[in-house]
């Protein structure tokens, strides 16, 4: 028998018959499910190559995006600002309107105004940044426009004129006479 301290010696093993057949013993060191071990190898003296990557401008998966100039997001924000610029002209009609409408002072309703102008920028400045929250870095996209920023703010813009549109009270009484109520 083979030395017990060296595992990867050669062994003969002897396998019992079965069903009444004579099996020969086996002379390697094969058994069913049990891997060979070779002979230890030396620890490796020589270091593994190394190979130079070349710039494709792609980038890593996962890793940084490269930085883009500030002219490339001005451009990405003026994209869908159509939508914007219809829904803060038609909330300047409907505020001229009402404020046209009320008899006295338009310091009020100017400050208003402006001060609704400031909700819609605020507005549009957080549905920028769930849209960059949520298509960048949930879902992995890169947005090329900002239109779906611009059209919640035209329609928060265009939902203000009407809210102003019904506080005068002739549009009112022209609209319900219109609609024969």
């Amino acid at each position: 028998m083979a030395d017990q301290t060296q595992p990867w010696a050669e062994r003969t093993v002897e396998v019992p018959p079965q069903s009444g057949v004579g099996v020969p013993a086996q002379q390697d060191a094969f058994r069913r499910g049990v891997a060979s071990v070779g002979q230890p190898r030396a620890p490796r003296t020589e270091p593994f190559p190394v190979v130079e990557q070349e710039p494709t401008g792609t980038g890593w998966p996962g890793g940084p995006a490269p930085r883009r100039p500030m002219s490339w997001h001005l451009a990405q924000l003026r994209r869908g600002s159509e939508w914007s610029t219809a829904g803060a002209l038609f909330a300047f009609v409907c505020w001229g309107i009402w404020a046209i409408s009320g008899e006295g002072n338009l310091t009020g309703p100017f400050m208003i105004f402006v001060l609704s102008l400031l909700v819609a920028v605020g507005l549009f400045a957080l549905s920028r940044l769930v849209g960059r929250v949520v298509l960048e870095r949930q879902l992995g996209r890169v947005r090329r426009s900002a239109r779906g920023a611009h059209l919640v703010t035209a329609l928060f813009l265009a939902g203000l004129g009407v809210a102003w549109l019904q506080q005068t009270e002739w549009v009112v009484s022209a609209w319900n006479w219109i609609t024969g109520r």
